[in-house]
């Protein structure tokens, strides 16, 4: 196994968070009271609890760097999150940042900011 990185984000709610990411099309392959592991293909996300989370004010938030930018942004629109710039969960579209580098945003029902980033 190589070696690799995963995101921790704060949640409010495991089993909530459990329901919103299955939307697209994430699956738990780990969950106890006090840790969660999401799965979505390679991508892997973890989760702590928070309870006491202010999503208006996190500052939570990872690169999700995939082959299928496209592919994974239609899951999020099929899932009915809606394309917006105020309040959560939103979406913001990929489009070519000033960094060349193509680049959508998903910010979750906590405020976990998720940048989703198409591999070069």
């Amino acid at each position: 196994m190589s070696d690799r990185a995963t995101p921790n984000l704060p949640s409010r709610d495991l089993d909530a968070t459990v329901a919103f990411y299955a939307a697209l099309g994430f699956a738990r392959t780990y969950g106890d009271p006090g840790w969660l592991i999401l799965e979505r293909g390679t991508l892997m996300v973890e989760f702590f609890p928070d309870p006491g989370l202010d999503p208006a004010t996190s500052s939570a938030g990872c690169c999700l760097r995939v082959d299928d930018l496209d592919g994974l942004y239609a899951a999020c629109v099929a899932s009915g999150l809606p394309e917006t710039h105020l309040g959560w969960p939103r979406l913001h579209p990929p489009r070519v940042e000033d960094s060349g580098m193509r680049i959508g945003y998903l910010v979750d029902p906590d405020g976990n900011l998720l940048r989703l980033v198409q591999n070069a």
